[in-house]
């Protein structure tokens, strides 16, 4: 069974929000049917991004890391297009938006009618994302991170890299925290 990004759309999601969610409430966040979550769910357990059942389906932090630096961009290409108007991505949000300048090339959007900014096309790892982001402003960042790990330069992967790793960590503290009352 291979990953699909929608996979890893899902385990984001939990990485940013924890796993305290009945699929049919995450599915209705994510834009998705509760069947769509759960096979997203299966899948990542199968690939060790997500714990199983008997761990309540949790984030496996050490393991989304490794696979969003050292994978995502090789299994999840970033796909660019022409000039359109969406919402801001990778280097043109935050968190990175306070670090990296923007320079006088158009910016990174992910194609959406209630976007605000024009900017280059950049396909969002599912196609949800920009609806689902706008909802959620921690899982936006995470997905503009992993956007930034797809298609930014080596410069905008690093600060995403280090940024992600701190997220991560800091996830996986407050879940064992809350695990251990």
């Amino acid at each position: 069974m291979a990953l699909k990004s929608q996979d890893v759309f899902v385990t984001l999601r939990l990485a940013a929000n924890g796993p305290r969610t009945a699929y049919a409430r995450l599915a209705s966040e994510l834009g998705m049917s509760a069947s769509e979550v759960h096979a997203s769910v299966k899948r990542a357990e199968m690939a060790g991004l997500l714990h199983g059942a008997e761990m309540n389906h949790r984030p496996n932090f050490a393991s989304i890391e490794e696979f969003l630096v050292h994978g995502l961009k090789y299994a999840f290409p970033a796909s660019r297009g022409g000039m359109t108007r969406g919402v801001p991505t990778s280097y043109a949000a935050e968190p990175l938006r306070r670090i990296v300048e923007a320079g006088s090339e158009p910016i990174p959007v992910w194609p959406s009618e209630t976007g605000t900014k024009r900017g280059i096309a950049l396909q969002p790892l599912y196609r949800r994302a920009p609806a689902a982001a706008l909802r959620d402003a921690t899982f936006y960042q995470y997905l503009t991170l992993a956007d930034a790990l797809r298609d930014g330069r080596m410069r905008e992967r690093k600060y995403a890299e280090i940024e992600l790793r701190n997220r991560l960590r800091e996830a996986s503290e407050k879940l064992r925290a809350e695990s251990s009352y």
